[in-house]
């Protein structure tokens, strides 16, 4: 899973994205180091989602160009234009990305071991044996081996978490994105599944991470990118992003955060 550092896992240069006339990402600059993993915070309608679906190529940038691994994805400069890709040319890169999501997304009427092996038998084309013997080293990695035949009504929300975890990695990308993916579960479900983000990372995972647990963000990041108003403020080091005295945005915006944990813990 190490991938090589000489290369970022990805690179974004003047990212715009519009909704009709509403500019939600403008003039996004930011290099994704392979290896190690980016948290994106910062308050609610930054745009910190609609960066990482960017990546995901969920959305189509407005404009300026992402490359991964090296390679351009859904756009390219060519001759001094951007040129869109063709679908063809876009397959293999995209293929590298592996995303999780806030929701998870599961097929209700799968096990867990049906929904991480499903992938390889449709996308990648593999026997369900293959296919089978995979999804369990995934399901393994994630700590849910024992959980392989329940439904996802039967697995906490936890759980059903990990196995989309599992079913991301199933298909070896080589950049992960976490879309806030411990928003809808409480505390103590919320560490089960940022450990095995973090056993990732130690195993040198490149991974965005788009996320409100701070806590996390400062003891697991490598980088850290602050937006607000679509615009990224501050981008560095946990140590350079949180120093003191901070940015003024960046400490209201942690004010805020605290204050909101703790009226939850009261």
């Amino acid at each position: 899973m190490t991938a090589s550092t000489a290369i970022p896992a990805a690179q974004i240069e003047g990212l715009d994205k519009e909704f009709g006339s509403v500019r939600v990402l403008d003039r996004i600059n930011l290099t994704i180091p392979a290896g190690r993993v980016t948290c994106l915070i910062g308050p609610s309608g930054s745009g910190k989602s609609t960066l990482l679906r960017c990546l995901a190529m969920l959305e189509e940038p407005s404009a300026g160009i992402i490359t991964i691994g090296g390679r351009p994805l859904g756009y390219a400069m060519e001759n001094g234009k951007r040129v869109k890709l063709t679908p063809a040319r876009n397959r293999e890169v995209h293929s590298q990305i592996g995303m999780v999501f806030q929701q998870f997304n599961l097929w209700p009427h799968m096990t867990a071991l049906g929904n991480v092996s499903e992938a390889l038998t449709t996308v990648r084309g593999m026997s369900k044996a293959q296919a089978k013997e995979i999804a369990m080293l995934k399901l393994t990695e994630v700590g849910l081996a024992h959980r392989c035949d329940y439904y996802p009504a039967q697995l906490s929300g936890g759980q059903q978490q990990r196995v989309a975890i599992a079913r991301a990695l199933a298909l070896e990308p080589k950049l992960m994105l976490f879309d806030e993916p411990t928003s809808s579960l409480d505390p103590e479900l919320t560490g089960e599944v940022l450990n095995v983000m973090r056993k990732l990372a130690e195993a040198g995972m490149s991974m965005v991470v788009v996320s409100h647990e701070i806590g996390f963000v400062a003891s697991v990041a490598s980088k850290v990118a602050f937006l607000d108003q679509g615009r990224i403020l501050l981008d560095g080091t946990p140590q350079e992003v949180f120093a003191k005295p901070r940015h003024p945005r960046l400490a209201q915006f942690l004010d805020t955060y605290l204050d909101r944990e703790a009226v939850m813990l009261a």
